[in-house]
């Protein structure tokens, strides 16, 4: 197998565990009632469940805004947003549970359908991030699910606290 034929099986996967990272999130939540959801905190000062899953639901549009513009530009310098004061100005905790999957569920088959389009050449293009420097749409695709990944233990650990309730 070629490197490029590697490379792009890699994408691939990447592409596939956008999809179950956020069936696993469904399942989790599937649960979770909007008090557990909006009460339980990741620490004293941590984020709820429905804060996690807001921000979750506005980095797939920003993670898709950086990769279009990696698309579309040549090497832009990509935005950076504070996701702690988003959080606070998009007052992320008064969310309904329920209706920010559902917007989550919305977004990510866009940001799948945007990838999987991708030709090879477009593939090889990139930005640069505004917190890691040089960064392709491969580390763009990467990035998702790893995020993902990353706030699904953030929730998971969370919910445990539900069992001492």
């Amino acid at each position: 197998m070629s490197n490029h034929d590697q490379l792009a099986l890699v994408r691939q996967k990447h592409i596939e565990l956008m999809r179950l990272t956020l069936d696993t999130l469904g399942h989790v939540l599937s649960n979770v009632s909007q008090d557990q959801a909006t009460s339980l905190r990741d620490g004293p000062d941590g984020w709820t469940v429905v804060e996690v899953l807001c921000h979750l639901r506005d980095y797939d549009q920003i993670f898709l805004e950086r990769a279009l513009m990696m698309r579309d530009q040549d090497f832009p310098l990509l935005p950076s947003y504070d996701h702690e004061a988003m959080a606070i100005e998009r007052n992320y905790n008064s969310n309904d549970l329920g209706t920010v999957y559902a917007a989550l569920q919305e977004s990510r088959p866009r940001f799948i359908a945007f990838f999987q389009a991708l030709t090879s050449e477009q593939w090889e293009k990139a930005g640069t991030h505004p917190e890691r420097g040089y960064f392709s749409l491969t580390d763009a695709a990467m990035q998702v699910g790893i995020h993902d990944v990353i706030h699904l233990e953030q929730i998971s650990r969370i919910l445990l606290q539900a069992k001492g309730q």
